[in-house]
């Protein structure tokens, strides 16, 4: 395993490894769902049914859209072939909504203030890498007054590849003057581990409190630690 000692930046994903992923975005994909669907509940289950919500389990599948990908994504899954100009306004509009309802519904993991104020009192550098819009994470951040722990905030339309390529690692290496081998990502889902590769990252550190598994997140993960909570442990 890589040594955590030569660790100085820490960066995060948000949905999942910083906030309640389900509790937060249910109510973000159904309030979309059910106004493309005009308030037909069964048509709107149904679609949030395709961005990877089971019913069964009452939580998003890791891996699916809506757990792994970008509001661009999700328009492509509910409206495919739209015309250019149609999809960037469709995209547009679910990032409003995305912000509005993120930050209004966003409850973070347990032990969140004082894993990230205890990190950046041992002097890491934190970051958040996300798939959401950079105005959705800073909406969120804000909410729930994390701002000052973040050296930067990074969002899937920061950069010009959005996880599992390496962009915004490298975005973040760039803003802290940190080597990517002297950072750690932490992810809830595959893509934030194999960004962590595939950038050069010196951890990828999976977390089960979001839609994965052990078992899933097995094959890409240095470590795995049930939530963020146990990071100062980890990083003593």
């Amino acid at each position: 395993m890589p040594d955590p000692s030569a660790i100085r930046g820490i960066l995060f994903d948000k949905d999942g490894t910083l906030i309640d992923f389900n509790r937060t975005w249910f109510g973000i994909i159904m309030t979309l769902a059910r106004t493309i669907a005009n308030d037909d509940e069964a048509a709107a289950r149904n679609l949030a049914e395709q961005g990877g919500y089971d019913w069964q389990q009452q939580r998003f599948v890791g891996g699916s859209v809506v757990a792994a990908g970008t509001v661009a994504d999700l328009v492509d899954l509910w409206h495919p072939n739209l015309p250019a100009a149609d999809r960037t306004a469709r995209i547009a509009g679910y990032n409003d909504v995305a912000v509005d309802e993120g930050s209004r519904r966003a409850a973070g993991i347990a032990g969140l203030d004082y894993t990230l104020e205890t990190l950046v009192a041992r002097g890491f550098q934190l970051g958040i890498a996300t798939n959401d819009s950079e105005a959705g994470a800073r909406a969120t951040a804000t909410a729930l007054g994390l701002t000052d722990y973040f050296a930067t905030i990074i969002g899937y339309d920061s950069v010009a590849r959005p996880k599992p390529w390496p962009d915004q690692l490298h975005l973040f290496a760039e803003r802290t003057g940190l080597a990517a081998s002297a950072i750690a990502m932490v992810g809830d889902n595959t893509h934030d581990l194999e960004m962590a590769h595939a950038a050069g990252a010196g951890l990828a550190i999976g977390v089960l409190s979001g839609n994965s598994t052990r078992a899933e997140l097995a094959p890409r993960a240095d470590i795995i630690v049930d939530s963020i909570a146990d990071l100062p442990g980890l990083f003593g």
